[in-house]
């Protein structure tokens, strides 16, 4: 996959949901995994050519972990021109050590997320950019009706209250197996994390792929439910609501 061919879908969101609009400063969470490296090397491509003027900020939360590294991480922004921050925290004690979650993925992304908000709100930030992408809206949509018996997911765009931050998640048209083919050639940082590959949202990725052997087309028959105007479409009421941030 091409920048170009990347950006065509990343444009599409961008667009459609106004994610981005003049004097933004955005902060991009920087996990160091396929997902996030390519936000950021789409959203540092999409900058150049771009209607709206915008900044950019890089932010990578520390869960604590001893093999981490972010030496890459830090010159790729520098490569890109977007300025670099770590935040420090001891989330994998918490989550790990002093919880011993048995279900570690929920608490530890509220955290996560809570340190992410925090250091865009000090780093001037008023939008936060995550990658979440097309096959991660259909996994929440299943998590959400196999665990928690409703449909819902993930919005393309959200005002968080108690922020006033606008969340966007610019990757909602991009398949994961582009980004991963695309992210080859990019910094991707190993997972330090002990629950990676054991989690719920992997659980459902396999379900997703035995049901694929029967029906080849599912995947794309369940983000057309989340889309169709006339069916569920649960974006819809996120679409009423771009207008306004």
């Amino acid at each position: 996959m091409t920048t170009q061919q990347m950006l065509s879908g990343f444009r599409r969101a961008v667009t459609e949901y106004k994610m981005i609009r003049d004097g933004d400063r955005i902060a991009v969470g920087l996990s160091g995994g396929k997902d996030s490296v390519t936000l950021l090397d789409l959203l540092a491509a999409y900058r150049k050519f771009s209607p709206e003027r915008f900044t950019l900020v890089a932010v990578t939360v520390d869960l604590g972990f001893k093999n981490a590294d972010f030496t890459k991480l830090e010159a790729f922004c520098a490569s890109v021109g977007v300025p670099y921050q770590v935040v420090k925290t001891e989330i994998g004690e918490v989550v790990f050590g002093v919880r011993k979650e048995s279900n570690p993925c929920a608490l530890c992304a509220k955290m996560r997320k809570g340190a992410l908000f925090s250091a865009a709100k000090d780093a001037g930030c008023n939008k936060v950019a995550l990658g979440h992408h097309a096959d991660d809206f259909i996994e929440t949509m299943l998590l959400s009706l196999f665990y928690e018996g409703r449909l819902s997911t993930m919005p393309p765009k959200a005002l968080l209250d108690r922020t006033g931050i606008v969340q966007i998640r610019p990757m909602m048209y991009l398949e994961e197996k582009n980004i991963a083919a695309y992210a080859v050639n990019l910094p991707v940082c190993k997972s330090c994390c002990p629950a990676d590959k054991v989690t719920k949202r992997e659980y459902v990725k396999e379900v997703i792929d035995g049901v694929k052997k029967e029906i080849p087309f599912v995947r794309d028959r369940m983000y057309s439910a989340l889309m169709h105007p006339e069916r569920y479409h649960l974006f819809d009421k996120f679409q009423k609501e771009i207008d306004l941030f």
